[in-house]
């Protein structure tokens, strides 16, 4: 199985290609190349100031718009914002997003996720969520909030498996979805794990494959962000091999109980303050 299912009843595939630290042109280049060799998946978000790279990707590659399940995120000094749906539709060159999360807890965040209600229920957006969320906020927004988060985006990955967040999420069918599935850009610490290296060779696999086998074989969504087109078509290649239960627990036992991304009040801050140039981007 390559796709999950929503809460809401969208289906969302698996695997998706992530386009952060690319500029527009790498994103227009990655995400052609991307849907022209099996991805169905695609994500950007306002700050990655690369939208409008990805939208021409998309109409470039063969695939038609409604075989393209997109994905963006709706930054916080933005959450205030009648028309910053609008304006993302616009950049991006589509009708609809698949599905639009809240970038940040940061600010009025529960404002920002009303935005997105009005724009589900008008039929812009087709699903909607949250990213890097704890689980104290997940349950604030769903007490104040009306449309279930059909997803969270946050960090997740064999060192830090987001056990305890996973626990509330089961209970309302919310998915996880993991940025930094690897373990972050220029942290190969996990890849390096002797064990993953032992699992890869004994499935004929990258260490990259086996840990994003251990994702998806969990039901978590990945990401996997890259510009280059053998690392592209290599993450996806992940349906034809499965791990042993005893190997998904050798592999979970790697936990270290603590993030690579650690936020402060003062990084949210800076976040709620900063206003990437969406307008400016090419």
């Amino acid at each position: 199985m390559n796709r999950i299912t929503l809460n809401n009843g969208v289906e969302m595939p698996l695997v998706g290609l992530g386009t952060y630290q690319l500029s527009p042109d790498e994103a227009q280049a990655s995400v052609t190349f991307a849907l022209d060799n099996g991805y169905e998946l695609i994500d950007t978000a306002n700050v990655y100031v690369n939208e409008r790279g990805v939208g021409r990707g998309m109409r470039a590659s063969t695939k038609a718009r409604e075989d393209v399940f997109l994905e963006t995120k709706l930054w916080p000094s933005f959450y205030g914002s009648d028309t910053a749906v609008d304006e993302t539709l616009e950049r991006l060159g589509v009708a609809y997003i698949d599905l639009m999360i809240l970038h940040q807890p940061a600010g009025d965040y529960i404002t920002g996720y009303r935005k997105l209600e009005d724009a589900y229920r008008a039929g812009k957006l087709r699903s909607i969520g949250i990213s890097n969320f704890n689980a104290a906020e997940v349950q604030h927004l769903i007490d104040e909030c009306e449309v279930m988060p059909a997803l969270i985006q946050t960090e997740c990955h064999p060192y830090f498996p987001q056990t305890e967040l996973k626990e509330l999420l089961a209970q309302h069918n919310i998915a996880l979805q993991a940025w930094y599935p690897l373990g972050g850009r220029g942290n190969d610490s996990i890849m390096g794990e002797p064990l993953i290296g032992e699992l890869a060779k004994a499935h004929g696999k990258s260490p990259a494959q086996v840990i994003l086998r251990w994702h998806v074989q969990q039901g978590n969504i990945v990401i996997p962000g890259s510009k280059t087109p053998s690392h592209i078509a290599q993450n996806i290649e992940l349906f034809d091999f499965a791990l042993t239960d005893e190997e998904m627990a050798r592999i979970a036992a790697l936990d270290r109980g603590d993030t690579i991304y650690h936020r402060t009040p003062e990084l949210l801050d800076r976040y709620l303050h900063f206003v990437p140039d969406v307008d400016g981007q090419e």
